[in-house]
């Protein structure tokens, strides 16, 4: 036997045994523990319970975590961490997790690229793999701005009940648990304000609870309010008067962007109404010009 014969021959059994390795490892891999305890915990078991297609795929899911999490992925599982916070905590997911849907997805999208190009097709492969590895990032930022919007747009009467709380001789807490036992709809912002209470009984400070808060939900809105009582507690200023004016504050601010947005919407439509008056103008001129054109020829035949 030649030494191209041995080398390549050593090469071949090197590779199947990393190959032989790697499988032995990741079959012994367990799946990763799904969170219990916490927002996360009360989030996962509602997922479950009400929707079939996670729960169908969420063994799989945990596997596929176990796998990643033996990847060093510090940087990135701290920004997952961050955008799933924002979300409020999306089907209870953990940074991994988040990570082996987006390998399922691409998995997904490759098998129907596949599909639909015959095998045959390497843009639809690509292009399947691409879309099915973004649309859980897109679907949780999708929800993450969802409930910032909803929390920007629930927060000045919320805070205008609690100053008429704290006015009445309520401390904040009580404030804040009259707020949500009063909320009819169980929307973004009720969810935020019971994390804050529930931190506040476990013995964390009203600034940290608040600052937590301001973490959770990137807003102008959610800042201003977090640093106006912050800043109270801190100089002693009276809090129900505080709030009162951040209340008046986030009101005008809101006018200020309706108007804003009403005069970029006029804007906008200038360009779609050219086009329309255009449009109309062809279908009266057009027949008009056609009919002069075909006179104008039979006459001069």
């Amino acid at each position: 036997m030649s030494a191209t014969q041995l080398t390549f021959l050593g090469a071949v059994t090197a590779i199947a045994s990393a190959v032989a390795v790697a499988t032995y490892r990741l079959g012994l891999t367990p799946p990763a523990p799904p969170p219990r305890l916490g927002r996360r915990g009360l989030k996962r078991h509602h997922a479950l319970g009400h929707d079939a297609r996670f729960a169908a795929s969420e063994p799989t899911m945990r596997y596929v975590a176990g796998v990643i999490a033996w990847l060093p992925l510090g940087g990135a599982r701290r920004r997952a961490d961050a955008r799933i916070a924002a979300a409020g905590d999306y089907l209870g997911l953990t940074p991994d997790e988040y990570f082996a849907l987006s390998v399922l997805g691409g998995a997904a999208g490759a098998a129907a690229g596949w599909l639909l190009g015959g095998g045959d097709d390497l843009f639809l492969i690509v292009a399947g793999v691409t879309v099915g590895a973004i649309l859980p990032r897109n679907r949780v930022a999708g929800e993450a701005t969802r409930r910032r919007r909803q929390i920007a747009r629930g927060l000045p009467p919320a805070i205008d009940l609690a100053a008429l709380c704290l006015g009445a001789g309520m401390d904040f807490p009580g404030a804040l648990r009259q707020v949500t036992d009063a909320a009819a709809v169980k929307d973004a912002l009720h969810e935020e304000l019971r994390t804050i209470l529930r931190e506040l009984e476990l013995g964390h400070t009203r600034r940290s609870a608040l600052e937590g808060f301001a973490a959770r939900v990137e807003s102008e809105e959610v800042r201003d309010f977090v640093a106006a009582v912050v800043q109270a507690e801190q100089r002693g200023n009276p809090l129900a008067e505080v709030l009162r004016i951040q209340a008046e504050v986030l009101r005008q601010r809101r006018t200020v962007r309706g108007e804003e947005a009403a005069a970029r919407a006029s804007v906008l439509m200038i360009g779609p109404l050219v086009m329309l008056i255009l449009s109309v103008l062809c279908l009266i001129l057009g027949p008009l010009l056609l009919r002069s054109v075909a006179a104008f020829a039979g006459g001069g035949g």
